[in-house]
């Protein structure tokens, strides 16, 4: 064997796949394996071996990344390797990975396009970007035999299409494999790896479709039909839902847009005509829809932090450059670009003494100009100091005068910025009306013993239900939430007790049976549905005792707490508010047990309700105990709390006590 020595060697080797002529990896005497082999002289079959070719098992490549026949037996290089080099230069194992931890703001920077934009600022060098030309040698119009459409320009700001004729499928070239698995994507095809390639050069996701398969020869992307029914590429049939966006034909969706792509309009080897798609899709829909399905691909994560519009035809000239380098394809004349709404340029002014003050800094204007430029800024106005700046339209995350100043921190140098004390005269603070009085409930209900809780503020139409309020209510018009966490939560609570009885079944289903919470927080009713204002922010004040009245211990009865254990909280509430002459009567709550609800009131205001657990609702939650709960409006109890606390001297003369005895009507309530 020729293994680039000055003679060669003889190694023997019981491989079948071995020819005369081939390219091998070859392990020589003294060499270490990535199994962990150590290849020493030996004799087989009664020949001296001076060394061992090796599989791809062997050398511990990805055999899930490699074609069936180079699986097993030798592993067989192109045929134009040279020889004598290490191998793992050939395999593009000797390559260096860097691997930068982004913030989701920078989405920029999800591609090398955007690094080296990045580190040339950095550095002080000039980025050095390849040229994107392409040779339209087909002379077939793509606008003469497909088109394409935007249903909904609120979720696809941007559809490009290019087409490609006469292609050949096979495998990508051996560096773009090696790129795609650094960056840790499988390769498929040619065509399928120059989407993915493109996407992590340019940062713009695309997919490809064989144009044979497209019904009409039509993509629209549109809703989806509630229950319209996907075949994806992960070969699952999916039900989409009427907010998902969907790349459709004239009969079928083809692809959930920006995820995955469908599968009956996928790359196979009889393709010969590809339509690529370069798209500009709403980024919250995007992150929904792979919520909802499951489903997170790259392409979805760059949706999701938002792509450049202006960059869907740089993508599609870039790939069609790429596959027509390979000999793979020839490009169709023309592009099919549909842009209802394009998108406005941002402009930022400011002036350096507002950069300055709000970094606490001295930087020169013409550093400022020079650090604002290197990263792709254009100057459009520098007068009497006030400069104006055309924001990259890669930089979504660039608004206004405080991200410029952020800018010129990080490339000027944190390390340059010197810490200073603040200017101006420090102010001391004080608590609103409205903070005091919730320090003062908290305070008070926390001393009689009931525990604090915080809930998040979220809930869902069956809470309604659990809590029997009626359909009619306006509890129940509360505000929808356009990107929920979970479906679980989709709607913002109109009442604490849903928080309430929340925390006391999760209590009580884990054996912890004497339970006292309250919580003080905001509730939300909408001024109209759909909502187009901001809701109404009400803070409200609500609790929940049940179980033993005391802690248990050898001195203590086992009494169970009652409606007057609940109704006492909200009295001795009331004397630490320095509420006073308030009436207590019947009354009824949708919560609560008919008969056994009362109502403290000021006048016609009602300012708590106090009250057993309604059955119902017990039942809902799966409770078996009495509970007694509380409710109160904050605003309301505010308005008649006693403003400033008046004293009176002791009296001059002793007190004296009488007996009076008088006669009331039955009806009377006690």
């Amino acid at each position: 064997m020729n293994v680039g020595l000055a003679e060669n060697i003889i190694i023997v080797t019981g491989a079948q796949n071995v020819a005369e002529g081939q390219v091998v990896p070859v392990a020589m005497v003294g060499a270490h394996l990535p199994n962990g082999m150590k290849i020493s002289k030996g004799k087989l079959r009664g020949v001296a071996s001076n060394g061992m070719l090796c599989s791809a098992q062997e050398l511990k490549l990805d055999l899930e990344k490699l074609p069936e026949e180079q699986k097993t037996g030798i592993f067989i290089l192109p045929s134009d390797t040279p020889v004598g080099i290490p191998a793992k230069d050939v395999l593009g194992l000797n390559d260096v990975v860097l691997e930068f931890e982004l913030t989701a703001n920078r989405a920029d920077c999800f591609s090398v396009f955007g690094l080296v934009r990045e580190i040339a600022a950095i550095t002080g060098n000039k980025p050095h970007f390849p040229e994107i030309k392409v040779n339209e040698d087909d002379n077939t119009k793509l606008n003469d035999i497909f088109s394409v459409e935007i249903a909904d320009p609120d979720l696809c700001s941007r559809f490009s299409t290019r087409m490609l004729k006469n292609v050949k499928i096979g495998p990508s070239p051996e560096w773009m494999q090696q790129r795609l698995e650094g960056a840790g994507i499988r390769s498929i095809n040619n065509v399928v790896d120059v989407t993915n390639f493109v996407m992590i050069e340019l940062g713009h996701p695309m997919h490809a479709y064989d144009y044979d398969k497209i019904t009409g020869k039509k993509l629209i992307a549109r809703r989806a039909i509630e229950g319209e029914e996907l075949h994806t590429l992960d070969d699952t049939s999916r039900k989409a839902k009427g907010e998902m966006l969907v790349i459709a034909d004239s009969e079928k969706a083809a692809g959930l847009a920006g995820i995955m792509g469908g599968f009956e309009t996928e790359i196979t080897d009889t393709t010969t005509t590809v339509v690529l798609e370069s798209a500009d899709f709403y980024g919250p829909c995007i992150r929904r829809t792979a919520r909802a399905c499951g489903l997170s691909s790259e392409a979805s994560g760059r949706f999701e932090r938002g792509v450049d519009s202006e960059t869907t035809i740089k993508a599609l000239d870039r790939a069609a450059q790429l596959l027509q380098e390979m000999g793979a394809c020839t490009v169709c004349e023309g592009i099919v670009d549909v842009y209802p709404n394009p998108k406005q340029a941002n402009y930022v002014t400011f002036t350096p003494e507002q950069i300055n003050n709000h970094l606490g800094t001295n930087i020169a204007k013409d550093v400022m100009l020079n650090i604002i430029t290197s990263v792709g800024f254009d100057v459009t106005k520098d007068e009497n100091d006030e400069i104006t700046v055309k924001v990259p339209s890669w930089r979504n995350d660039v608004t206004c005068m405080a991200d410029i100043s952020e800018e010129i921190a990080r490339l000027h140098g944190f390390d340059k910025i010197k810490s200073t004390l603040p200017n101006g005269v420090s102010m001391q603070g004080t608590q609103s009306a409205k903070q005091t009085f919730i320090d003062k409930v908290k305070a008070s209900l926390s001393s009689q013993g009931l525990y604090e809780t915080i809930s998040f503020a979220l809930t869902n139409e069956e809470t309604f239900n659990k809590l029997n309020i009626p359909q009619d209510s306006p509890l129940r018009k509360a505000v929808p939430i356009m990107n929920p966490l979970s479906d679980e939560y989709p709607l913002v609570r109109t009442t604490l007790l849903s928080s309430i009885f929340d925390n006391l079944a999760r209590n009580l289903a884990r054996k912890n049976d004497d339970v006292a919470l309250f919580e003080v927080g905001s509730v939300f009713f909408p001024k109209a549905l759909p909502v187009t204002e901001l809701p109404d922010e009400v803070v409200k004040i609500a609790g929940a005792i049940t179980g033993r009245r005391n802690a248990q211990g050898w001195n203590q009865t086992n009494d169970m707490v009652d409606f007057y254990d609940a109704k006492g909280i909200i009295e001795e509430l009331f004397a630490n508010l320095r509420v006073t002459r308030y009436t207590v009567e019947a009354g009824t709550h949708y919560a609560m047990h008919p008969g056994k609800t009362a109502l403290f009131k000021k006048g016609r205001d009602v300012i708590a309700t106090v009250g057993e657990v309604h059955p119902a609702v017990l039942s809902a939650y799966g409770i078996t105990k009495p509970v007694y709960i509380f409710e109160l409006d904050a605003t309301t109890v505010m308005k008649y709390m006693a403003k400033d606390l008046k004293y009176k001297a002791l009296p001059k003369y002793p007190a004296t006590s009488r007996d009076l005895a008088m006669l009331v009507d039955v009806d009377v309530n006690a």
